[in-house]
Order: C-alpha cells, then sequence, then structure tokens
C-alpha cells in the first residue's frame, strides 16, 4: 500500500496525460473537444457579455516587440499557426506519399477542392450582391474545417469505405493550402518588406537544415519562433508562416531514423493542437448572443445569408459538380468502392466552415464587431445545418453498403 501511495501522483498523471494526448490525436476526440469550446462560449457570452467581451479582448505581451495583442488575436495569430503547421505537413504528405502523388488520382479532389472554393464565392456573392460591404465576405465559404468534418465522417460513417475519408482529407487539404494563400493575398494590406524577406530567409534556413537531414528540435523551435514572429511584424498573417514551415519540414525517414521530421512533429503537435489551440480559438471567437435581435438581425443581414448559402449549398455544388466534371471529362476516376451517393453526402459535409470560416471573417470585418458577431452566427449556423444534413444522409449510406455487403457475402456461401 505504501508502495502504491509513493509512485502516486506522478507515475499515474504521466500515464493519464499520455492516455489523453493519444486521444486528442483521434479525429472524433479532437472535433468533441472543439465542440464543448464553442457551447462554452455561446453559454459565457449570453451569461454574460461583457464579461466574455473582456476576457477576448484582454491585452497581453511585450509593447516593444510589437505583440501586445488582444487575446483572439494571439488565438488567431498564434494558435492557428501551429493548426496551420500541421495542415502544411499534411499537404506535403498528400504531395509525397499521398493521393496528390499521382496525377491521375489527385485530380479528382483538387477539381472538387477548387470548384469547392470558386462556388461558394459565387453564390455568396449572388445572394448578398447590393448589401453595405458585402464584397470583403467572399471568402468565408470557400473553407472546409478539416478537423470538424473528419471528425463527422469518423462518428457517423466509420463504416464507409476508406476512399470517401481519402478524397475528404485530400480536398481539404487542398481547400486549406487556398485558404491560406487568400488569407495571404486579400488580406494583407500593409507589408514591411524587409521584415517578411528576413522571415523567408528564415524559413528558407529551416527547409535547408531539414534537406540536410540536421538534427535536433532545439534548432527547429527557435527558427520556427523567429519565423512566425517576422511574419506576425511584417503585415502577413502569421498563420502563412505556419503552413510554409509545414511544407519545409522532410516526410522522408533518414537512415537511423524511425520516423521522419514531419512525422514527429505531427505526432508531438496534433495534440496541441487538438487539445488547446484550434478549442482556445473556438472558444475566443465563437461568443456571439443569440437573442432574438440578433437572430432576426442574422435572417435579414444578406452577407450573413450569403455565408450560409455559400457553405451549405454553395461547398455541394461546388465540391459535387467538380468531381463530377473531373470524371465526365475523363480527367479523373471515381473509386470503385464509392457511389455517386456516396460523394454527394461527402460534398454536404465539406460545408463545415467554422475554424477558418471563423479566422476569415474575423480578418474581413473585424473593424465592424457587429458585422462580424452576425458572420459568426451564420457560419455557427451553416456548419450546423451541413454536419446534421451530411450525418443523416452518411447514415444511410452506411446501411446501403453493409447491406451490399451481406448480399455479397451470402452469394459467397
Amino acid at each position: 500500500m505504501r508502495r502504491t501511495a509513493e509512485k502516486w501522483p506522478f507515475p499515474l498523471t504521466a500515464r493519464y496525460a499520455g492516455q489523453l494526448t493519444e486521444a486528442l490525436r483521434a479525429e472524433t476526440v479532437g472535433g468533441v473537444v472543439m465542440l464543448l469550446a464553442t457551447v462554452a462560449a455561446l453559454v459565457w457570452a449570453n451569461v454574460s457579455s461583457d464579461s466574455y467581451e473582456a476576457l477576448r479582448t484582454t491585452v497581453v505581451g511585450p509593447e516593444f516587440l510589437h505583440l501586445n495583442l488582444e487575446l483572439y488575436k494571439w488565438a488567431q495569430n498564434g494558435l492557428l499557426a501551429i493548426f496551420f503547421f500541421i495542415a502544411g505537413i499534411e499537404v506535403k504528405e498528400e504531395f509525397v506519399h499521398g493521393e496528390l502523388a499521382n496525377l491521375r488520382k489527385a485530380a479528382l479532389p483538387v477539381l472538387a477542392a477548387v470548384a469547392g472554393m470558386i462556388v461558394p464565392a459565387l453564390v455568396y456573392l449572388a445572394v448578398s450582391w447590393g448589401a453595405p460591404q458585402s464584397s470583403r465576405g467572399w471568402a468565408i465559404p470557400t473553407a472546409t474545417d478539416i478537423a470538424f468534418a473528419l471528425a463527422v465522417l469518423a462518428v457517423t460513417a466509420s463504416a464507409m469505405p476508406t476512399a470517401l475519408r481519402a478524397f475528404l482529407l485530400t480536398s481539404a487539404v487542398v481547400d486549406d493550402l487556398g485558404a491560406i494563400t487568400i488569407i495571404a493575398v486579400f488580406f494583407t494590406e500593409h507589408v514591411n518588406v524587409l521584415a517578411l524577406a528576413a522571415g523567408a530567409a528564415v524559413i528558407g534556413l529551416y527547409g535547408l537544415l531539414q534537406a540536410r537531414r540536421v538534427r535536433g528540435v532545439w534548432i527547429y523551435v527557435p527558427l520556427a519562433l523567429l519565423a512566425w514572429y517576422l511574419v506576425e511584424i511584417s503585415g502577413v498573417h502569421a498563420t502563412v508562416a505556419g503552413v510554409a514551415l509545414g511544407l519545409m519540414t522532410r516526410v522522408h525517414s533518414a537512415p537511423g531514423e524511425e520516423n521522419s521530421p514531419a512525422e514527429l512533429a505531427d505526432h508531438r503537435l496534433r495534440p496541441v493542437s487538438a487539445g488547446f489551440a484550434v478549442p482556445a480559438f473556438a472558444f475566443l471567437s465563437a461568443g456571439v448572443v443569440l437573442d432574438a435581435d440578433a437572430l432576426g438581425g442574422m435572417t435579414g443581414d444578406r452577407v450573413v445569408l450569403g455565408v450560409i448559402a455559400g457553405l451549405v449549398v454553395g461547398k455541394f455544388l461546388g465540391v459535387f459538380g467538380g468531381a463530377w466534371l473531373a470524371v465526365r471529362l475523363g480527367l479523373a476516376k471515381l473509386s470503385e468502392d464509392l457511389h455517386w451517393r456516396d460523394m454527394a453526402a461527402v460534398s454536404i459535409l465539406a460545408g463545415i466552415g467554422f475554424t477558418v470560416s471563423l479566422l476569415i471573417g474575423g480578418l474581413a470585418f473585424g473593424d465592424d464587431p457587429e458585422r462580424a458577431s452576425a458572420v459568426t452566427t451564420g457560419v455557427l449556423a451553416a456548419s450546423l445545418i451541413a454536419s446534421v444534413l451530411a450525418a443523416i444522409l452518411l447514415r444511410v449510406r452506411v446501411r446501403k453498403h453493409l447491406n451490399a455487403q451481406d448480399d455479397v457475402d451470402t452469394r459467397a456461401r
């Protein structure tokens, strides 16, 4: 008994921490944590909006480094850089080892992703046409939340063919790359060229050391932080540094290495991203007041309606239409394990914008708190609608696939 007491709490704490970390690598757990953070933000904002707003606008950080930012800005610019670093690694993995390594296989998710960004933007512009400052929000419905979408797929349709998950993952990865390009190009007003050049040089050095197989995490962590800082003060959104560093990370194992640096970075940072970075961003971004006036204003605001239509309708038309057109033109081939009804369900799932849509909405309307709050409500509503519709359709498709498999097994006997 004494021996057990002597071991507590550290061995037990370490064991449970390890179990929690492993759980956070699962898509379903990460999605649940993000959902809980969103619910907590909504509850707090509707119980005490003043205290919630005071928290998210609390300024912290050293002023002499130009890093005296509000907490929600730290979440946008700092914590999401971790999320986008992992996204950059996923993009590179897809190009080297995944679907994007084969042009024929890549055509289907790439063309679906591209159409899935263009069509929602057009739907948004059509619905919001004539509303004040509506043109600023065209990019909001172009994004797909890869973590949330994969979580819904894992929970509702784990029995679906793996080809469907591969399609969603690859198209969402391309979507993330497109979203960060949009942020870099369209949401950068004033650029400090010297700081940006210095940031690019540091990212280049990081990539050179990776290519030369230089080892040592404490070499790369300071370089990554310096690159993030230089891009942050340059005026370009700091999440761009995250994606660039992810793309520079080596995905091949060197002799004597059990895992590549990309695999190690993903293994160590994904729980941080899923368990803290993205939920903290969601908590500091999703707290909107949902009273009658706010909901009535949302339904009467064509910008918000454009966001909802873009995500729910535009994403479906874009992703499904892009995939269908790619196959129709002979540029791609649909997996034999999939049916077009499967593609329709996952195309609706792509309408879960959430993380990146909230980020772009904040960038587009950050100087207009009332409109930004309404847009946030629209993103949340659209993501909920897309999640529910996709979950229902996916469950129907799962039953169809299981029944078809049972018929095959019966005939085989």
